[in-house]
C-alpha cells in the first residue's frame, strides 16, 4: 500500500495534453463539500449506495453454484415481498385514515356539541387543547425517537432512489414514529397532509423487508434475508414508494407513474411490472377494506378521506369559451406556485436556525405553530356572515355533529357558516366541500379568498415543524380555493361548474408547485373518477409547469437542496462540459496490492473513512503497473475477520472460500455494517499478507482523465455508481489517477475548485437576460 499524491499526476498529465485546459485547474487535496446533509432536524454525515455489483471472484463462483431452484427462489422473493408491501403500506394508509376521521371527528364533534348551547370560550378551550395535546405528542416522538421523520419524507426518499445513504431515514424506527406522528399531527388540525407520510412509510416497509427484517428487534427470518445488494433493495423501495401514492389517493396507476416521474432515478420494464402489481394490491386490499366500513363498523370514518369516496363524478361538457378561464389558472397557478416554493424555501432556512438551537426550541416550534393555528381555525369563522340553507341541499342544513357542506357554527337554526364548512373541519373534508357539485350559490367570495389565504400562509409555516407532514393535501385544497374563486368570478359565463373549477385549480397548484404532470393528471383523474376531464387537466397542468418553471425549481428538489443532500440531476450543468475528469479529481489517493500487509490495511481503514479502494499489481508480480479492480471497505473488513493470512505473499488457497458464504459479502442494512475498531490483530497477524485478487471486483468502471466532465457525470448516474476510478492517458509509474464520487460531481466542490466559473456563468446569464426579456 502506498498514499500517492494526486496533485503531481495531474500536473504532468496537463502538460503533455495537447491542448491547454479552459480553467485554472489549481485542486485542493481533499474535497469536503456536501459531505453532510439535514436529515430531520439533524445534521448528519452522507454516504453513498452501492447500486453497481461487486463481481469478483467468490461472486461469480457463488453464482455458478446456484441451481433452477435458486433462480427460481430469487424471482418468487421479488414478487413476494412485492405483495407483502402492497398488503402493509393498504393496511397502513386506511388505518391512517380511519384514525385520522375518528380522533378529528370527535374533536369537532364535541366543540361542536358546545357551540349549540353557546359555550364558545368552552369550545374553543377543548379545540385549543386537543389541538395543543396532538401536536406536542407528535413533536416529542418525532424529536427524541426519530428526527429523521420530520417532514414530508419524499425528498429523503428521492435522494434515496439518487443513491444517496442518509442515516436513519428507512430504519424502523423512523416508520413506526411517521405512522403515529402523521396521525397524530394531521388529527390536530394542522395545515398539512399524509400523503407525503405515506410515500416515505411505503419506502420504509420495503426497506424494512428488503434488508431482511431487523436483528435488533428480533423482527427477521431466514427467508427475509435473500436481497444481498442495494439494487434489488433500491427496486423494493421504489415499489413501496408507488404504493404509498397509491394508498393515499386510491389511485394505483397514479401511483406508478409518480415513482417513475418524481422519485426513481433508474427504470426498467422489470420494476414497471412490480411496481404496477404492488400497487394493484394496494387497490384490491382497499377497496375490500373501504366495503367493511360502508358497512358502518369504523365509526366517524366513512365521510371524510380522500380515499374513501369519488370527489367529483358528474358528467362534464364543456366548449371553446371554457379555454380562456382555464388557460387562466395554469397561469395563475403557476406564478402562485413558483411563489410557494419559494416562500416555503425561505422560511425552512429560517426554521433551521430555529431548530438548530436544541430540542426544546424544535418543540417550542411546533407548539407555537398550533396555538396559532387553532385561533385561527375558531377565530376567522366569525367573520363570515351566516347564510340561509338552501330549498333544494343535497344533505341536511345546517350540519349538526358531523361532515359536511353546511357547518352551522355560531348560526341560528335554519342558517349555515359557508367558511365554517371549509376552516372548521378536516382538510380532507374541505376539499371534498369544494370539489362538490351543485354547489354553486354555497360560498360567500370573501369566504373563500379568506380560506385561500389562510390555506397558503399555514401550509408555508407548518410544514417546517418537527413532526411528520405532508405537502400533497394542503396544495390540493389551496388550489381547489382559488379555483372554486375563479369559477365564481366567470359565473354563468361558463358551462363548467364551480366543483369543476376547483379541481381544475388544484391541479394548477400541484403543477406549478411540484412540477410533475404526467403523474399528477392520472392522480387526479383516478381521484374525481371522470375520464371527461382529461384535455383539462392536461392543458392546466402543462400551462402552470411551463409558466413556474421559468422561476425556480419543484418543491422537493429545493428542500433536498435546503437539506444538503448530494443529489444528482438528470443533466450536467453546462459548465461542466469545458472542465475534463482530471480538473476535479482530488487527492491523496489511498492504494492497495493485489498482496497487501495487514498491518497496512489496518492502518488505512483507520485512517481514513473511504469505502473503496484500487488495487494494483506492481513487479515482480506484472510486467509493469496493472490496475486489477476495486475492493470495497466492508469486503475489507470482512476478510480481516476471517483472518484469511498468509505468511507471504501467495495466492490465496480454494479451500479458504469455504470460510465464506453469500451473506457475508451481502450489503448490511443502513447503520448496521462492521467497524475497523472491533477487530482484534495480533502483532504477528500485522505482519501477515492477505490475497486482495479474489475479493477486488475486477470490472469496475473506469473512466480516462481527459474525459469530458459532464459525460462522467451521466455516466455515473446513469449506472448508479458510488465509485468511478480515473486512469491516465498516457502510461505512467501508476495505472489510476484517482478516484470520482458523487461529491466530486457536486457544484459547490466544482466552483470552490474553479471560482472563475461563477463570473462565467453571470456572465452567460446577464447576455442572456435581455434576450429572455425581449421574448416574455
Amino acid at each position: 500500500m502506498y498514499t500517492m499524491s494526486t496533485n503531481s499526476i495531474n500536473g504532468a498529465t496537463d502538460q503533455e495534453s495537447l491542448t491547454l485546459p479552459l480553467l485554472s485547474s489549481h485542486r485542493s487535496l481533499a474535497n469536503s463539500t456536501s459531505q453532510v446533509a439535514l436529515v430531520g432536524a439533524n445534521v448528519c454525515p452522507i454516504e453513498s449506495l452501492d447500486y453497481e455489483i461487486a463481481e469478483n471472484d467468490f461472486f461469480k463462483q457463488d453464482w455458478r453454484t446456484r441451481g433452477k431452484i435458486q433462480i427460481f427462489q430469487y424471482l418468487f422473493m421479488k414478487w413476494s415481498l412485492c405483495f407483502l408491501v402492497g398488503v402493509i403500506v393498504s393496511l397502513v394508509g386506511f388505518f391512517n385514515n380511519i384514525a385520522v376521521e375518528n380522533i378529528a371527528g370527535v374533536k369537532f364533534v364535541i366543540t361542536s356539541n358546545m357551540m349549540l348551547y353557546n359555550r364558545y370560550g368552552m369550545a374553543f378551550l377543548v379545540f385549543l387543547v386537543s389541538n395543543f395535546v396532538l401536536t406536542l405528542f407528535a413533536s416529542i416522538i418525532t424529536a427524541f425517537v426519530a428526527p429523521a421523520a420530520t417532514g414530508s419524507g419524499i425528498p429523503e426518499v428521492k435522494a434515496y432512489l439518487n443513491g444517496v445513504d442518509a442515516p436513519g431515514i428507512l430504519s424502523l424506527r423512523t416508520l413506526v414514529v411517521k405512522i403515529i406522528g402523521s396521525i397524530s399531527a394531521v388529527s390536530a388540525s394542522l395545515l398539512i397532509g399524509k400523503a407525503g407520510p405515506m410515500v416515505h412509510t411505503g419506502a420504509c416497509v420495503a426497506s424494512f423487508l428488503g434488508q431482511g427484517g431487523s436483528k435488533k428487534y428480533r423482527l427477521t427470518g431466514k427467508w427475509l434475508r435473500f436481497f444481498k445488494n442495494d439494487r434489488d433493495r433500491r427496486d423494493l423501495v421504489t415499489c413501496g414508494s408507488a404504493a404509498g401514492i397509491a394508498a393515499a389517493f386510491r389511485a394505483p396507476v397514479g401511483g406508478v407513474l409518480f415513482a417513475l416521474e418524481e422519485m426513481a432515478s433508474w427504470w426498467r420494464s422489470a420494476l414497471l411490472w412490480r411496481a404496477f402489481f404492488t400497487t394493484a394490491v394496494v387497490a384490491i386490499v382497499l377497496r375490500a377494506l373501504i366495503d367493511l366500513c360502508l358497512s358502518g363498523k369504523c365509526g366517524l370514518f366513512g365521510k371524510g378521506g380522500l380515499i374513501m369516496f369519488d370527489a367529483y363524478s358528474a358528467s362534464v361538457t364543456y366548449h371553446l369559451i371554457d379555454v380562456p378561464p382555464v388557460l387562466l389558472l395554469g397561469v395563475i397557478g403557476g406564478i402562485l406556485g413558483s411563489l410557494y416554493n419559494f416562500l416555503l424555501d425561505n422560511v425552512l432556512r429560517i426554521y433551521n436556525l430555529i431548530n438548530e438551537k436544541g430540542i426544546v426550541y424544535r418543540i417550542f416550534l411546533a407548539c407555537t405553530v398550533s396555538i396559532f393555528t387553532s385561533c385561527l381555525l375558531f377565530g376567522l369563522p366569525f367573520l363570515a356572515s351566516c347564510q340561509p340553507c338552501p330549498a333544494d341541499a343535497s344533505e341536511a342544513c345546517p350540519t349538526i355533529g358531523r361532515s359536511g357542506n353546511y357547518k352551522k357554527f355560531q348560526c341560528q337554526p335554519g342558517h349555515y357558516n359557508d367558511l365554517a364548512s371549509l376552516i372548521f373541519n378536516t382538510n380532507d373534508d374541505a376539499i371534498r366541500n369544494l370539489f362538490s357539485r351543485n354547489t354553486d350559490t354555497e360560498f360567500q367570495y370573501s369566504s373563500i379568498l379568506i380560506f385561500f389565504g389562510t390555506c397558503f400562509f399555514l401550509s408555508i409555516f407548518s410544514y417546517g415543524i418537527v413532526v411528520p407532514a405532508g405537502l400533497f393535501v394542503p396544495v390540493i385544497v389551496t388550489g381547489a380555493s382559488y379555483g372554486r374563486f375563479v369559477g365564481m368570478l366567470v359565473g354563468s359565463k361558463s358551462t363548467l361548474n364551480h366543483g369543476l373549477y376547483a379541481v381544475l385549480g388544484a391541479a394548477s397548484f400541484l403543477g406549478g408547485s411540484m412540477r410533475t404532470t404526467v403523474s399528477l393528471c392520472v392522480i387526479i383523474l383516478e381521484l374525481t373518477n371522470n375520464l371527461l376531464l382529461l384535455p383539462l387537466i392536461m392543458l392546466v397542468l402543462l400551462v402552470s409547469k411551463t409558466m413556474a418553471d421559468a422561476f425556480n425549481c419543484n418543491i422537493y428538489d429545493l428542500i433536498m437542496r435546503a437539506k444538503g443532500f448530494p443529489y444528482l440531476e438528470t443533466h450536467a450543468e453546462p459548465y461542466m462540459r469545458q472542465l475534463t475528469v482530471g480538473d476535479v479529481v482530488t487527492g491523496p489517493l489511498h492504494l492497495f496490492h493485489g498482496f497487501e500487509k495487514v498491518g497496512n490495511i489496518v492502518h488505512v481503514l483507520q485512517t481514513t473513512r473511504h469505502n473503496g479502494f484500487p488495487v494494483i499489481d506492481e513487479p515482480p508480480f506484472s510486467e509493469s503497473p496493472v490496475l486489477c479492480g476495486l475492493i470495497l471497505r466492508a469486503h475489507l473488513i470482512e476478510l480481516l475477520k476471517k483472518k484469511v493470512f498468509s505468511s507471504t505473499s501467495v495466492p490465496i488457497h480454494a479451500d479458504a472460500f469455504n470460510q465464506f458464504s453469500a451473506t457475508d459479502f451481502a450489503k448490511r442494512g443502513s447503520g448496521n455494517g462492521d467497524n475497523i475498531e472491533d477487530i482484534e490483530i495480533t502483532e504477528e497477524e500485522m505482519e501477515m499478507y492477505l490475497d486482495l485478487h479474489p475479493f477486488t471486483n475486477a470490472s469496475p468502471y473506469t473512466v480516462v482523465e481527459t474525459m469530458s466532465l459532464a459525460k462522467a457525470r451521466d455516466l455515473f448516474r446513469d449506472v448508479g455508481l458510488r465509485h468511478l476510478l480515473v486512469i491516465p492517458k498516457i502510461s505512467s509509474r501508476s495505472p489510476v489517477v484517482g478516484i470520482l464520487t458523487r461529491h466530486d460531481f457536486m457544484p459547490e466542490h466544482i466552483l470552490g475548485l474553479h471560482p472563475l466559473l461563477v463570473r462565467s456563468k453571470w456572465k452567460r446569464l446577464r447576455i442572456r437576460l435581455p434576450q429572455i426579456l425581449k421574448i416574455l
